[in-house]
Order: C-alpha cells, then sequence, then structure tokens
C-alpha cells in the first residue's frame, strides 16, 4: 500500500488545512452554497471530471441551491492523501465558479441498536433497507439510509448513564465537524432538549429530547 493510500488520523486530517472541508465520521465532507440550480450543475460536472482524473469517487448531493460533496477511500474505510488532494482540486474549480464554501450544517446520521444479536439481526435488517452486509452492519451502497450499528446492551463506552424506564434500544448518532458541535449542542439546548452525558467529549456528547429519547453528538475528536 502506497503512502497515498494510507489512511490518516484525525490529526493528520485536521493538519492538512483544508478550509472548505470537514472530517465527518471517516468521510471528508464539503457543502458548497451555489445559489442557484445551474450553478450547481457546473460544480457537479467538474467534480465528476476531477474525479475521474484522480481515478476517485466522489459522492455528491445536488440540491437547488446547494452541493455536497463527501470523499473516502473504501478499501482503508477512511481518508487518505489521495483524498486529501481531490479535496483541495474540488475546492479550486469551486472558487473558479466564485462558489463559497459553508461548513455548518455539515452532518452525518448513524442508527444505533442495543442488541446481542447482531448476526442475526444484520441479514434482516440488510433487506429492510435495501443494504449490503459489510462487516456485519446493513450499509446502503446508494447511500440512501443510515448506516446500522450495534451497540452490546449497558456497553456505554465506560460511561454510566441514567437509567432509563422503559430503556431506549434505538439511538441517533449524529456526526458533525468538530469546530460545529457546541452551536450544534447549544441549538439542541435552546430547543428543549437536555445534556445527559459530557464525559465522553469531545468524542460524543449525550443529549435527550423532552421525552427522554437519547441522542448522540459526535465528533471524530478524541477517538
Amino acid at each position: 500500500m502506497t503512502d497515498q493510500q494510507q489512511r490518516l488520523t484525525t490529526t493528520e486530517v485536521l493538519e492538512a488545512g483544508l478550509e472548505d472541508w470537514r472530517q465527518v465520521l471517516r468521510r471528508l465532507k464539503a457543502r458548497y452554497c451555489t445559489g442557484d440550480y445551474a450553478t450547481g450543475v457546473a460544480l457537479v460536472a467538474a467534480i465528476g471530471e476531477q474525479a475521474v482524473l484522480a481515478g476517485k469517487v466522489a459522492d455528491v448531493s445536488l440540491t437547488a441551491a446547494d452541493v455536497v460533496v463527501a470523499l473516502s477511500t473504501a478499501a482503508v474505510q477512511g481518508i487518505t492523501r489521495s483524498d486529501v488532494e481531490l479535496a483541495r482540486l474540488v475546492s479550486a474549480r469551486a472558487a473558479d465558479l466564485g462558489v463559497r464554501a459553508d461548513v455548518s450544517g455539515l452532518t452525518q446520521v448513524e442508527l444505533g441498536l442495543d442488541t446481542p444479536l447482531e448476526e442475526h439481526l444484520a441479514p434482516y435488517y440488510a433487506a429492510l433497507l435495501a443494504s449490503d452486509v459489510v462487516d456485519g452492519e446493513p450499509v446502503d451502497p446508494s447511500g440512501q439510509v443510515p448506516t446500522l450499528w450495534w451497540q452490546a446492551p449497558g456497553d456505554r463506552g465506560g460511561s454510566p448513564l441514567p437509567a432509563q424506564q422503559p430503556e431506549q434500544r434505538w439511538h441517533l448518532d449524529v456526526w458533525v465537524p468538530y469546530d460545529d458541535v457546541e452551536r450544534r449542542l447549544q441549538a439542541v439546548l435552546d430547543a428543549g432538549g437536555r445534556l445527559v452525558s459530557d464525559a465522553q467529549a469531545p468524542s460524543y456528547w449525550v443529549v435527550e429530547d423532552e421525552d427522554g429519547n437519547r441522542s448522540c453528538l459526535c465528533t471524530p475528536s478524541g477517538r
């Protein structure tokens, strides 16, 4: 495996100094505010051209006023130097089109289920979500539904949480950029949420709604 194909650490990704991009879970993500659909189409075409030349694949979402791009290397399930180089090229093409980046609001959601039966449940949820089983977890290759992962009952990463009744088994892991998590957490609290635990910050914060349903706000930091 060449240096270009080695999986980078969170620190190495941060040191790359990609102003337009943030690591969200195991991918580099950027959001470009195109302002109109035609500019978005032009940017998507430019991204596709650069990705083909680099021998890479860029996951792109196009809406009326935004283009969201995600880069990663499947072989290492993470970010490599080749992804960083492609990110720089995408940023340059966006600048050529006069398009600005906005890192606020970048998000990736995973579903977590407390269960000791992951081997038995993986095929069921893969079928339900039109996904493939990858390393024991249902993964949608089209990116239409969140990845589902398993957590052993009672496993809270060494940080006990207040008991629930009834005990919650499903939860959302909401991945955000390291420098956006405080704003997102405050927005959750302002909207009526409650902080359950910050014992594992800056890796994750546990929050819950007024009905006691818990979720985790996650960042790549501290992992």
